[in-house]
């Protein structure tokens, strides 16, 4: 048939499909205030983008769909499906060598989940490790990416 897409095709529209939802739920993550449409938005998006990573991704690419499920669980107030996604992340990322910024990344989200459910503790152990690591990071780029987002993320 005609109509009927390649699986090259296929790949490259889940990939398009979950670049563009990742980039969609990131930056209304770190918007200060969103209206209940855009907060469902973000979560759609968020969602959506890990299905299609599920499709045309690898281990690290659901990992960081993962991340981002935890922020946006987290910044919708849902602390148990936060952790539950921030912690999965973040155990994939310290077994596998990360850059010096993704790691900073699934610290702070940990942080920001654990303040989501309540816990003081982990909420304050993985900010201070976030601190830390993201004082360090490289590249003045990925620098400034991880500090728009972390300056979201209420300290202890």
């Amino acid at each position: 048939m005609p109509d009927e897409l390649s699986p090259e095709q296929i790949a490259r529209s889940h990939r398009w499909h979950a670049i563009e939802c990742n980039n969609l739920a990131w930056s209304l993550s770190d918007r200060a205030e969103r209206t209940p449409a855009e907060d469902d938005e973000m979560l759609d998006a968020a969602h959506g983008s890990a299905f299609h990573w599920s499709r045309a991704g690898d281990a690290l690419h659901r990992a960081r769909a993962d991340m981002l499920l935890g922020r946006v669980h987290a910044v919708l107030g849902d602390g148990s499906a936060a952790l539950a996604y921030a912690q999965r992340s973040l155990d994939y990322l310290l077994a596998h060598d990360p850059p010096d910024w993704e790691i900073a990344f699934a610290h702070a989200i940990v942080a920001q989940a654990g303040l989501a459910a309540g816990d003081a503790a982990l909420h304050g152990r993985h900010y201070r490790e976030a601190v830390s690591l993201g004082d360090a990071i490289a590249d003045p780029e990925d620098r400034a990416i991880f500090d728009a987002t972390f300056a979201t993320i209420p300290a202890p």
